[in-house]
């Protein structure tokens, strides 16, 4: 189920759910089904080799190593 976010028009809130395309949302503030679906910013392509390095380089200062594999990790 992809995730959607929503405004809700009685209690001006706005939420992100989960929902399946033919689901009709209520709104978790105030039971509301009068729901908009918002319309989302596609995401920019992303530099996920820059930022892996970025956040081992991080683990590593801070000590922890859950980001490397046993091959990367210091014995």
């Amino acid at each position: 189920m992809p995730l959607y976010g929503f405004h809700c028009a009685d209690c001006d809130s706005e939420v992100e759910l989960l929902v399946g395309l033919s689901e009709r949302p209520r709104c978790p503030a105030c039971d509301s089904r009068k729901l908009t679906r918002l319309v989302s910013r596609p995401a920019p392509p992303g530099k996920s080799g820059a930022l892996a390095k970025s956040a081992r380089a991080r683990a590593a200062r801070e000590g922890h190593l859950s980001n490397f594999s046993r091959a990367e990790r210091r014995r």
